[in-house]
């Protein structure tokens, strides 16, 4: 069973992501700011991150940035799940390290089709 670390600092975005990935057999650990996500990744090493952008302190693509170029956390595979839908937030997340975006609502067939896309890469 692959363990996700979802990072989002709306309690209502956690619980209806943690949900979905839940409902098809994912493990699910959820923090609700870049910093505990950063802290998270280092100590669980999930097998995937989904990670928000906009969050006060850490934000998803400084979050993104520092797990890319830690040795211990590069190879987790980070997708962005973000209201932020402009083509250039796409381009700067990539840029970060992101492997995959998604913009928010995340449709539950959609996310789990790229996790498991990016599960099996």
């Amino acid at each position: 069973m692959a363990h996700i670390l979802v990072v989002d600092d709306s309690p209502t975005e956690l619980h209806v992501i943690k949900g979905m990935l839940e409902k098809h057999g994912f493990q699910v650990t959820g923090a609700q700011s870049g910093e505990e996500g950063v802290e998270l990744a280092k100590r669980v090493k999930p097998d995937l991150v989904l990670m928000d952008v906009v969050m006060p302190g850490l934000n998803g693509f400084q979050a993104t940035r520092q797990l890319a170029r830690e040795p211990d956390t590069a190879s987790i595979p980070i997708i962005m799940v973000t209201t932020k839908d402009q083509e250039t937030d796409k381009v700067w997340a990539m840029r970060q390290g992101a492997k995959d975006y998604i913009v928010k609502p995340a449709k539950e067939k959609d996310l789990v089709e790229r996790v498991n896309g990016l599960l099996r890469a």
